[in-house]
């Protein structure tokens, strides 16, 4: 099983998960906020067409994570999930031949060599899910939009042997920042984005011994810093600033090995 980001920021957020036999995996994309264009040309780069994917799962509304999945899903004939608020915010759209799928909080989803269980998340959107993903023998978290820290999300990313968390600013570049009140207000707010300090706090939280890789993204290009980032969230890990892999906004990050 392994994963990388096809691009993490404001601008756009997608990533792959593959798992199963090497000649044929299963192969997830959680988000798509891209355009249509742009995320075959990414994938591209790997290697991969859209026909190569067997399902997609939207996070939620906002248009940097749903982007083109419609489009995509309709084109490729792939399997589309997302929560039924997720679904009525951008429309209420109809899919053909049941390619929709409703996902909800604590329902597992199976999709060939991949069990996907989607977990509630408090953010500012119809109803936003997060994921975390499984082959039986490994497990990857995915916190992606998130504004604060709830039980249920530290007991949903326990026992991952990956992690990828929001570290989407600094509270102090934040406040200092050229943007309006209102907008600093809702970043920073209950149903926000995290900061830095709230990512080290979760992992801190979820650290455990097999805990193999931790991705830092969707890093706000103005009011954070990668090495800002790291840094947080190597002092909960007990390890130095390398140790952490930053997703980027144009190149994602390198495939990650969970095996």
């Amino acid at each position: 099983m392994r994963f990388r980001s096809l691009g993490s920021g404001s601008s756009g957020n997608a990533m792959l998960v593959e798992a199963g036999a090497a000649a044929r995996p299963t192969r997830l994309l959680i988000d798509c906020g891209f355009t249509l264009k742009e995320l075959t040309l990414r994938l591209a780069r790997l290697g991969l067409q859209p026909e190569a994917l067997d399902g997609v799962f939207v996070t939620h509304e906002h248009g940097d994570h749903v982007g083109c999945a419609l489009a995509l899903a309709r084109r490729h004939r792939l399997p589309l999930w997302m929560s039924r608020g997720t679904w009525r915010a951008i429309g209420a759209p109809v899919l053909d031949d049941g390619l929709l799928r409703f996902a909800r909080d604590g329902e597992p989803i199976a999709l060939r060599d991949l069990e996907i269980e989607p977990y509630t998340v408090p953010h500012d959107a119809a109803e936003p899910l997060q994921l975390r993903c499984g082959d039986g023998a490994h497990r990857l978290g995915v916190l992606t939009d998130a504004g604060s820290l709830t039980p249920h999300m530290v007991e949903s990313l326990q026992g991952c042997d990956a992690l990828l968390l929001e570290c989407n600013h600094d509270r102090a570049l934040l406040a200092a920042s050229a943007y309006p009140a209102s907008l600093k207000q809702r970043i920073g707010g209950r149903l926000g984005h995290l900061a830095n300090e709230l990512a080290a706090e979760l992992l801190a939280a979820c650290r455990h011994a097999r805990l193999r890789h931790v991705v830092a993204a969707h890093l706000s290009e103005q009011n954070n810093r990668p090495a800002l980032a790291a840094a947080a969230l190597a002092t909960a890990l007990g390890a130095g600033p390398d140790d952490i892999v930053v997703a980027g906004p144009c190149e994602g990050c390198a495939w990650l090995d969970l095996g």
